[in-house]
């Protein structure tokens, strides 16, 4: 019997058109338009929470910018090349960490103390901590949106201290980076950018 024939039913690979969705012809849009609707947002955060982090700590934190208010507060803070594009998306997720994450995990990670395995160490340390995790969970936004049927336009491009200070001033919350989330045309898109293959950028050892 070889390897794949002896997995579990439930660890078998998704079909080629849910790779395709999440991987392979999945596409960074720039122009997105339609509606996203609350609960889709909603769905999106329950598929994203699961994906696993460093004792549980789940330092994302996530602003979806909707709204005409919303949107006037983000503007100052983005690029001259994303002015326009973000605006005219459907939603913006603000993708942040908290570097406070420690504060959650009598709750996140109750069977032992982590707690105390963060909250004294240095500021530094914390937001590389904190960075890495977060950036990681960002990533996972971005999946749980494909699989739902979004498309997204995943960018830097805009000031974290203008957006530190109009979404999360008074907490210790940073901005990592932007989603524009809504549905694309792939008419638009230019043709797809090169990857490294296996041997370069890869070894099995």
């Amino acid at each position: 019997m070889s390897q794949s024939d002896s997995r579990p039913a439930d660890a078998a690979p998704l079909s080629d058109a849910a790779l395709d969705r999440l991987f392979r012809t999945a596409r960074t849009h720039n122009e997105l338009t339609g509606e996203v609707s609350d609960d889709t947002l909603r769905q999106l955060y329950e598929l994203a929470k699961w994906g696993p982090t460093s004792a549980n700590m789940s330092p994302l934190r996530l602003v979806f910018v909707k709204s005409a208010e919303a949107k006037a507060k983000l503007a100052p803070a983005l690029d001259e090349g994303n002015y326009a594009k973000t605006l005219a998306a459907p939603v913006t997720a603000i993708v942040g960490f908290d570097m406070a994450f420690y504060e959650k995990l009598p709750y996140l990670f109750p069977h032992t103390d982590a707690r105390g395995w963060f909250d004294t160490k240095p500021e530094d340390t914390l937001h590389t901590i904190a960075l890495r995790n977060g950036s990681l969970q960002g990533a996972y936004v971005l999946m749980a949106a494909r699989a739902l049927g979004l498309d997204c336009g995943p960018m830097s491009g805009f000031n974290n201290a203008k957006v530190d200070a109009a979404f999360f001033a008074g907490t210790k919350i940073k901005s990592n980076f932007l989603i524009n989330l809504g549905h694309g045309d792939p008419a638009k898109l230019f043709p797809r950018s090169p990857r490294l293959s296996f041997d370069e950028a890869a070894q099995i050892l």
